[in-house]
């Protein structure tokens, strides 16, 4: 019987698109977007920072190192999840499950700069969810299964009774792998429908 539902964050909850966050931190920092995504996505320091490695300073340092700038630190640090739209569809059934009595929570490969633009910005959609399982926090990332176990441990709950949705079919596999029943999300009607036949929602959508 699944007793906890954990959804993740980025192309499921909210769309993202790291190009626009380029664009954002290339414009406060006075550089080009390429510098930018040169110092970040393409020498692997978002995944660092995603681990929890380094911290948002040190994060900030890197970015001005490898850029050769020195942006307002909380400017970088707000343009650099800029890049967040929410996925009305599938908030909308997260309501639907909270109101069923259902815990809700949120697992993620996510950082402390994009979390924190989150917090400010959806923080009335995210106290839906009881549980923030975040890789930046945890140490590790997904597909990892020690992420998996450590969100089972924080949900409280053992892996057979948890329902996992992600965008990433080597995420889902991941999960799958410790016992979790996980799907992959291509939509909102899509998600709905396995929801239903888990009888962990209605045939209206309550």
């Amino acid at each position: 019987m699944i007793r906890f539902i954990y959804f993740d964050l980025g192309n499921v909850l909210l769309f993202f698109d790291p190009d626009l966050a380029c664009r954002r931190m290339a414009e406060v920092a006075g550089v080009t977007p390429q510098e930018v995504k040169r110092a970040i996505y393409d020498s692997r320091l978002m995944e660092v920072y995603e681990l929890g490695r380094i911290s948002s300073d040190e994060w900030y340092w890197i970015f001005c190192h490898r850029t050769r700038s020195q942006p307002d630190y909380e400017k970088l640090l707000y343009a650099a999840g800029d890049m967040f739209t929410p996925n009305e569809a599938v908030w909308d059934l997260a309501k639907h499950l909270r109101r069923s009595g259902y815990r809700l929570g949120i697992l993620s490969n996510t950082c402390d700069a994009h979390w924190r633009y989150c917090r400010r910005h959806y923080a009335d959609g995210l106290r839906l969810f009881e549980v923030a399982a975040l890789s930046f926090e945890l140490g590790v990332m997904k597909p990892s299964e020690e992420i998996f176990h450590k969100a089972a441990d924080l949900a409280g709950v053992p892996p057979a009774e948890i329902f996992f949705v992600d965008d990433r079919p080597e995420h889902v596999a991941g999960a799958r792998q410790v016992g979790f029943d996980a799907v992959r999300y291509e939509a909102a009607d899509q998600l709905a429908e396995e929801l239903r036949r888990r009888k962990l929602l209605g045939p209206t959508g309550e």
